[in-house]
């Protein structure tokens, strides 16, 4: 075998990313050093904001609206009020949930990182009970502890707030959306006419009108066409429209993956005399899930985000937590809302970040299919 021979010298190496990638044309050497200048301009401020000049500690609104550091800030103001998050910690993470009742979210919290991080792993062992602990145990078990009973105190889901509530609606949103999705786009290639229309019907119309008017609908809506005396619970309403909703664009990106499946696959399959429901679940559905894996994780990040929404129908996710407490007139200064509004906003690109890199790693694990 012959040894693999080094690259030559000017080709590899930092220099050459630099010279390919920044400075390869004079208009790439233009935007590079334009890009650098406000780069230059724009980061000492920020920085100085956000971590130099911020208040760390305090009580209340003073300590943001002091002069430190000796001098007084071109606005008169402090930087970040890192104070008020400090403060407000707590009611950000769980909403009004009882205090000395907080650590049965943090043990849900703890179950679904534990459950969650082998289901992750490719290589990890028994992932079919894995699925069954996350997808089924899980919930049924969260539910108790959230809610109440066997002992524990009950807890109205009106006073559930700030990350646990979107990443509660998140999450069942995802786990429901996608086989709802994987069903409906089946049943719009369907060669049935009434499944057909029912999906295509289904999908149009939940895709035809804005999450809000599906929260609306499911919160005010809903509860005038049940008889009297039945009700459902806030939350349950939202989780069920935040579902649905979801579902009707996952049934497109679903669609479209099989749309993208040659049809030598489905002959091949036919040839082999599998059934109709064999050929789905061994051969097409794989390959068009795997090609479609970036749009997926996409409608996956903008349904995280989207739980923001439920805020019109009075409930209070993490935005809509961060937004209510801004009205304490303890920490009303000038800075406080754009600080918690930061604050928001990093913990949201946190989660859709690690959504994006784990898309991106997935990506490369099943790229089998054209490597040389």
């Amino acid at each position: 075998m012959l040894a693999q021979q080094p690259a030559p010298l000017g080709i590899s190496g930092p220099s050459h990313w630099f010279r390919t990638r920044l400075f390869a044309t004079p208009k790439d050497t233009v935007l590079t050093i334009l890009a650098l200048a406000l780069l230059v301009y724009v980061i000492p401020g920020m920085i100085n904001w956000l971590f130099i000049d911020a208040v760390w500690t305090g009580s209340d609104r003073t300590a943001c609206a002091t002069v430190i550091q000796g001098g007084i800030l071109p606005d008169g103001q402090s930087g970040a009020c890192w104070a008020f998050v400090e403060a407000k910690f707590q009611q950000f993470m769980f909403g009004r949930y009882p205090a000395d009742e907080r650590w049965r979210p943090i043990l849900v919290a703890v179950l679904f990182v534990i459950l969650l991080i082998p289901m992750l792993i490719p290589k990890a062992p028994h992932k079919g009970w894995n699925a069954l602990a996350l997808f089924i145990i899980l919930p049924f078990i969260s539910f108790f502890l959230l809610i109440g009973g066997f002992g524990l105190p009950h807890v109205e889901t009106q006073l559930w707030g700030g990350l646990m509530v979107t990443l509660i609606l998140s999450f069942f949103g995802i786990t429901v959306s996608l086989p709802l999705g994987i069903i409906l786009a089946l049943g719009r290639r369907s060669q049935m006419p009434v499944i057909k229309t029912l999906c295509v019907v289904f999908i149009e119309i939940i895709r035809g009108i804005p999450l809000v008017t599906v929260l609306f609908m499911a919160s005010v809506m809903l509860p005038l066409f049940l008889p009297d005396g039945w009700t459902f619970d806030k939350l349950l309403r939202a989780l069920i429209g935040v579902s649905i909703f979801a579902s009707a664009y996952m049934a497109e990106v679903i669609r479209g993956g099989l749309q993208a499946i040659p049809k030598g696959q489905f002959e091949g399959a036919d040839s082999l005399g599998l059934t109709y429901w064999q050929k789905t679940r061994l051969i097409i559905l794989p390959q068009a899930i795997k090609l479609v894996i970036p749009s997926i994780v996409n409608t996956f990040i903008g349904l995280f985000k989207d739980t923001s929404l439920v805020s019109i129908i009075g409930m209070f996710d993490l935005l809509g937590i961060v937004t209510l407490n801004q009205s304490d007139a303890n920490w009303s200064t000038p800075v406080t809302p754009v600080t918690g509004y930061i604050f928001a906003g990093f913990i949201f690109w946190l989660f859709c970040f690690g959504m994006s890199r784990y898309s991106a790693f997935m990506e490369r694990h099943l790229d089998t299919g054209h490597r040389h």
